[in-house]
C-alpha cells in the first residue's frame, strides 16, 4: 500500500477530472510522488489504457511497486526528471498522449523527512536534491556562489525584497564558518527578518535554494514546451502550481503557446496558440481541503486543451 503519510495529493478529483479521461487513452503523470494522482488515473482506465509516471526521487520509485503489481503493463514508472518527457515518450514509441498532469513544487514528503534538508523546521544537512544522485547541494550554492548570484536567486526565485542584504550576510558569515546545516542558515538569518514575516521569509529563502539546486525553472520550461508538442488534438493538460513563477509560465503557455507569453497570430489575426483554457479563472482548493491539507492553500490549478484544428 502507498503510505498516506508520504504525500497527500492536492485537489485530487479536480486535477484528474480536468484530464477528461478516456478509458483507452494514454496519460502521463509527471510528478508521481506518493502515487495518489497516478492511482486515481489508473482506476479510470480500461483495457488499452496506459499511464506513464515520472519522478526523479528514489523514494517515489518505491511507491510505484504496488501500482505495478496491481495494473501490470497499463502502468510504467520512469525514474527521470520530467524535462526529458519527449525523450522518454520517443523511447517508448509514444507519438501522442491524451493527457498530462503535473503537481509542481516540493511534496509534503520532502518537507516532512528532515534529513533531506528541504525545511527549516528540521535541523539537517543542507541538501535539497530531489534527485539524490545529483551533485549540486544547497550547501554548495551557499558556499560557492558569489554575493551577486545569491542575491539574484533570492530575488528571482524567492521574491525577497531584501535579497541583497541576505546574500551579504551569508557571504560574510561563510568567511568564518561553512554553512552546512539548515539550523545554521536559519539561526544566521533570523535576526535580520521581521518577527511577523520570519517563517514566510525563511520559507522563501529555502524555496529559492531548492529551485536553484534542482534547476526547476529550466526543467519546467523544457517540459511545458514538450508537453504541447506530444499532446494529441483534444488532449488535456492539468497543472498545479504553488508560486507565481510557476503559475506565470503555465498561464502564458495556455494563453499564447509559450512560457514567455509572446502571442503569435496567423494571416487572419487569429491566435496560433496550440492550447485553449478550460477554466477561465484559476481553480483553488476548497476551504475544507485546505483545512485537511495545508499545502493546498497556495495551489492553483490550470487546465488547457489542445485545439482540434
Amino acid at each position: 500500500m502507498i503510505s498516506k503519510v508520504y504525500h497527500i495529493p492536492v485537489m485530487l478529483k479536480d486535477t484528474v477530472n480536468g484530464l477528461d479521461i478516456k478509458p483507452d487513452g494514454t496519460y502521463v503523470d509527471l510528478t508521481f510522488g506518493g502515487g495518489g494522482h497516478s492511482k486515481e488515473i489508473l482506476s479510470r482506465l480500461g483495457e488499452g489504457g496506459r499511464l506513464y509516471s515520472f519522478d526523479q526521487d528514489l523514494d517515489a520509485q518505491k511507491n510505484a511497486r504496488p501500482l505495478k503489481e496491481t495494473y501490470g503493463t497499463s502502468f510504467t514508472f520512469i525514474r527521470s526528471n520530467f524535462r526529458f518527457l519527449k525523450n522518454w515518450m520517443r523511447y517508448y514509441r509514444v507519438k501522442h498522449v491524451d493527457g498530462i498532469l503535473a503537481d509542481l513544487g516540493v511534496s509534503s514528503h520532502h518537507l516532512d523527512v528532515g534529513e533531506r534538508g528541504f525545511s527549516f523546521r528540521h535541523d539537517a544537512k543542507l541538501d535539497m536534491r530531489m534527485n539524490q544522485t545529483a551533485k549540486l547541494k544547497a550547501s554548495d550554492v551557499l558556499k560557492n556562489y558569489t554575493e551577486k548570484q545569491l542575491a539574484e536567486i533570492f530575488y528571482l526565485y524567492g521574491e525577497l525584497k531584501n535579497s541583497r542584504k541576505l546574500a551579504s550576510i551569508i557571504v560574510k558569515a561563510r568567511a568564518n564558518e561553512e554553512m552546512e546545516t539548515t539550523g545554521q542558515l536559519t539561526e544566521l538569518l533570523k535576526p535580520y527578518l521581521s518577527y511577523d514575516r520570519e517563517k514566510k521569509d525563511l520559507a522563501r529563502v529555502f524555496q529559492a535554494l531548492r529551485i536553484e539546486v534542482n534547476g526547476e525553472m529550466s526543467a519546467l520550461r523544457q517540459m511545458l514546451t514538450s508537453a504541447t508538442e506530444i499532446l494529441a488534438p483534444g488532449g488535456r493538460i492539468t497543472i498545479l502550481t504553488y508560486h507565481s513563477l510557476e503559475d506565470r509560465m503555465v498561464k502564458n503557455l495556455i494563453k499564447s503557446g509559450n512560457v514567455e507569453g509572446k502571442t503569435e497570430t496567423d494571416l487572419f489575426g487569429k491566435n496560433k496558440a496550440p492550447l485553449k483554457a478550460i477554466n477561465r479563472n484559476v481553480i483553488m482548493a476548497s476551504p475544507e481541503e485546505v483545512q485537511v491539507n495545508p499545502r493546498s492553500r497556495s495551489a492553483k490549478l490550470r487546465i488547457g486543451e489542445k485545439w482540434q484544428r
